[in-house]
């Protein structure tokens, strides 16, 4: 943990290893009410969420396709 001052101006300095080792010339400030966060920003906000949206499970077509069909042999209904 690092304790860092407040400029009149609002500004803080992040110290030297928080910079290096996140790599960023950005970051995101959230005020959550008891606290304040400070997130790093990926310079590339493009690059960095390439790949995030992946499907690793099933589309809700097929989950509703296997509750439908699940009810069915058990003689149950399922709404749509």
């Amino acid at each position: 943990m690092a304790i860092v001052k407040i400029t009149t101006s609002g500004q803080i300095s992040l110290p030297a290893p928080v910079r290096n080792r996140w790599g960023v010339s950005r970051v995101v400030v959230e005020d959550e009410g008891d606290r304040i966060l400070i997130r790093p920003l990926p310079d590339d906000p493009i690059a960095a969420a390439c790949g995030s949206l992946t499907r690793r499970s099933p589309s809700e077509t097929v989950r509703r396709r296997e509750r439908r069909a699940a009810a069915a042999r058990e003689g149950g209904r399922v709404p749509r």
